[in-house]
């Protein structure tokens, strides 16, 4: 049986541990990356993973150390205005609507959106580029065993893998989670996120739109132009027999739906990728760190998408660790330097997931007299200039004082 060292093996090759395994080998470290199933990178594949990303200005920075913003940088569409739409009268007409323009608060626009397929395709990329960073799709962690001086991990092909550092990035369901003994609370809604791409007539003017009426959000996520015509990516939230029929539909028919839902604020809506189906939760791990592991991302906490948090807290969990990581070199994965690690993390974490949580019960309500309050609230909010720029930096992942 083979056997072999590194200093960080990450469990997990979606974006997440993919951005992990950039990040941490773009800073000289050793790195085994794996993952049971290869990533898809092509949008017209099965599988292909058709939501998008928005990365937020702290995310900037985490992107840039793992040398992936210059390749990112071509396909990302700006995020200049966040839109917030209320349409919960009597049709799904607007009759609410507040702008939050990143000028009144930055110099730099809210964020950059792009495509999660195309996130994994460039992330495959920069990985083959550095020397010292090992991928292996279509292998996974088949067990776990954890000492004070290192982690053991035994994959499915039979390598074993002495990790001074082993980072769970493997999603929700985290077999290493489990395998390290760390329970997680969840909630569920009873919703799930239909996610897809579509064209229209007017164009979106980089502007994400967030239209709340019953049953969570849809919203509106700009990318770019497809064969001439403006294009946004939609994630379409809704409790879940409504989500099976919307679903099932004829495209046509399909069609006329999303564009009432929206208000057709940009004129009718084409569908022009699959319809994808995502179900929708929150989750939050009781601890982000074990003997010798961390985890990050869906491992360690999940939220609905709404405002574009989640990728950009798991960004902010790998941010955290790299600093530890680099402060403290001959340390790494001891168990100092995790407790700190979620120390800093799991409060502000907790904190976003119930903040979201309370967001999206707010949006579900399909009841009238919550539905005013909903608007009202909106309107009050966005009509204090202070109250406004506090939200707007808070919804950036910026920390305030």
């Amino acid at each position: 049986m083979t056997r072999i060292s590194t200093d960080i093996l990450v469990s997990g090759g979606g974006v997440a541990g993919l951005a992990a395994a950039a990040l941490f080998g773009s800073a000289g470290f050793r790195v085994i990356c794996v993952d049971p199933a290869p990533p898809v990178t092509d949008e017209a594949a099965d599988g292909a993973d058709l939501r998008t990303t928005a990365f937020l200005q702290p995310s900037l920075k985490v992107l840039r150390e793992a040398g992936l913003w210059d390749r990112l940088a071509p396909h990302a569409t700006e995020l200049q205005v966040m839109r917030i739409v209320d349409a919960g009268g009597k049709t799904p007409a607007p009759r609410i609507t507040r702008d939050f323009n990143a000028a009144d608060v930055s110099d730099l626009p809210f964020g950059w959106n792009l495509p999660n397929w195309l996130l994994r395709r460039e992330m495959v990329a920069r990985v083959a580029e550095l020397p010292n960073v090992e991928f292996r799709p279509g292998i996974g962690t088949k067990s776990v065993l954890t000492r004070d001086t290192e982690a053991l991990v035994t994959l499915s092909d039979g390598t074993r893998v002495s990790a001074r550092l082993l980072v769970a990035a493997d999603g929700r369901h985290s077999p290493v989670r489990e395998a390290v003994g760390i329970g997680a609370r969840t909630i569920r809604y009873g919703q799930k996120a239909l996610a897809f791409a579509v064209t229209h007539p007017q164009p979106h003017g980089n502007v994400s739109t967030e239209i709340h009426r019953s049953g969570g959000p849809f919203t509106l996520v700009p990318l770019p132009d497809r064969d001439g015509r403006p294009c946004s990516a939609i994630v379409w939230m809704e409790r879940g027999p409504e989500a099976l029929r919307l679903f099932a539909m004829q495209e046509a028919e399909f069609n006329a739906e999303m564009t009432a839902r929206s208000g057709a604020i940009y004129g009718p809506l084409t569908l022009i990728t699959r319809r994808t189906l995502w179900p929708i939760i929150s989750q939050i791990a009781h601890r982000f760190s074990a003997q010798r592991t961390a985890l990050v991302a869906e491992a360690a906490h999940v939220v609905p998408p709404i405002g574009a948090q989640g990728l950009n807290m798991s960004l902010a969990d790998l941010r955290v660790l790299l600093e530890l990581c680099r402060g403290a070199p001959a340390h790494i994965g001891e168990a100092a330097m995790l407790e700190m690690y979620h120390r800093r993390r799991y409060p502000e974490v907790a904190a976003r997931v119930t903040g979201i949580d309370m967001l999206n019960r707010v949006s579900m309500q399909g009841a009238p007299a919550i539905r005013d309050l909903r608007g009202a609230g909106i309107a009050a909010l966005y009509g204090l200039p202070p109250v406004r720029k506090t939200l707007m930096r808070a919804g950036l992942g910026v920390r305030l004082g």
